[in-house]
């Protein structure tokens, strides 16, 4: 069995790589945590893994939240992938989803964690990766829909993606 954790390194995700590393090591379960970043940097900025007027680097991105994902989970095995928006009719939201369920397939996720506040819902905004990628049926899915009480509002913004 795998768990697989897409992480975005919001608050939400935050929780559900906690919640989806006490499972892996109560059930002695491999842990795989994905991020997926798309080449936008409007879709950057709207996750705060960017400021206004900072330079969109995928790597500088990539490390940042990599960083993040360790200091919850350290034993897990990162993953990131990255798709273009060479398609005209895709959203960069739909291709992160069209990515984390490839991944889930490709590694036979078990379980996947979301930390979503619009997974389930029956209207869920365009811009959530949560709703679309729980409606897989090839593996169940764990919801996080509340951060913990603790997370530092500081910690929301900036993952310090400028950090060489």
């Amino acid at each position: 069995m795998t768990l697989l954790v897409p992480f975005d390194g919001s608050p939400l995700a935050s929780k559900a790589l906690e919640k989806a590393s006490t499972f892996g090591d109560l059930l002695d379960e491999e842990l795989v945590v994905l991020t997926v970043v798309p080449d936008d940097a409007e879709y950057a900025r709207d996750r705060g893994w960017i400021t206004e007027g900072e330079p969109f680097n995928p790597e500088a991105i990539e490390t940042g939240i990599q960083d993040r994902a360790s200091e919850i989970a350290s034993e897990a095995t990162y993953r990131t992938e990255r798709v273009s928006s060479d398609e005209p009719t895709a959203t960069s939201t739909t291709n992160v989803v069209r990515e984390i369920r490839r991944i889930a397939a490709e590694i036979e996720a078990s379980v996947v964690f979301i930390g979503s506040e619009n997974a389930g819902s029956v209207i869920a905004p365009q811009s959530s990766v949560g709703s679309p990628v729980a409606s897989d049926q090839r593996y169940d899915v764990y919801v996080v829909r509340e951060p913990s009480e603790d997370i530092d509002p500081a910690e929301m913004a900036d993952i310090d993606s400028t950090i060489d």
